[in-house]
């Protein structure tokens, strides 16, 4: 699979449990705690695997991207810190929906940035059969990505 298609379907999947958190009930805490945790799981292998290898490719492939690529990371950076926050945080916690809430804000501004602003730069800099290949990277790095937020590693690391 294409690397940036694997990624929009990512960020269709991370929406969709986003929209099911909405729709929940406000006493439907077992429910949300449940999304919470399929967010966590996502998102963290989609750091993950965004970090080790789309973003790497794309800044080599694209380097006008890079200034993109590094906020972008920063903005992972700060998603990671709220998904180990929400890790641990009891659903009746009167800050668990405000947490919740913040965190999807900070999720669909990085998607939109990614898939309007750079993106189209880096499909027209690698080309298909390079995207393929890197797809094919970027699932067997699924496999190995981390299971917690806390594992992820830091830009700085």
């Amino acid at each position: 699979m294409d690397g940036i298609v694997l990624l929009r379907d990512d960020h269709k999947t991370v929406e969709k449990l986003f929209k099911e958190f909405e729709r929940a009930g406000d006493d439907d805490r077992a429910r949300k705690r449940e999304i919470a945790d399929q967010v966590i799981r996502e998102l963290t292998a989609h750091t993950w695997i965004e970090e080790q290898v789309f973003y790497p490719a794309a800044r080599e492939a694209a380097p006008d991207t890079t200034d993109h690529i590094l906020e972008s990371v920063e903005e992972h950076h700060a998603v990671v810190w709220m998904l180990s926050e929400l890790d641990g945080l009891d659903p009746s916690d009167e800050r668990f929906d405000a947490k919740m809430t913040v965190l999807m804000e900070n999720v669909r501004h990085h998607v939109e940035e990614e898939e309007r602003d750079w993106f189209p730069e880096v499909r027209k800099a690698m080309g298909r059969n390079r995207l393929l290949e890197l797809g094919d990277r970027m699932e067997e790095a699924r496999k190995n990505a981390p299971a917690s937020p806390l594992d992820v590693p830091s830009a700085d690391e």
